[in-house]
């Protein structure tokens, strides 16, 4: 399970599972990287239960 984030500046994807994790990124600085990764772990339990509530449909 992962999320995709897109920004004016690049891309970036995040693992969610087992751990939040950087798994690979584009043309974002990593104080960027820094700050999506905290945003991320704050709200990886609502992207998990996005995902559950998508894959239910």
């Amino acid at each position: 399970m992962h999320v995709h984030i897109q920004t004016p500046d690049g891309v970036a994807k995040f693992w969610l599972e087992p751990i939040v994790a950087h798994a690979e990124s584009y043309r974002l600085s990593q104080k960027t990287l820094r700050t999506l990764a905290q945003l991320v772990e704050e709200n990886a339990d609502e992207f998990r239960k996005a995902w559950k509530e998508h894959l239910r449909k």
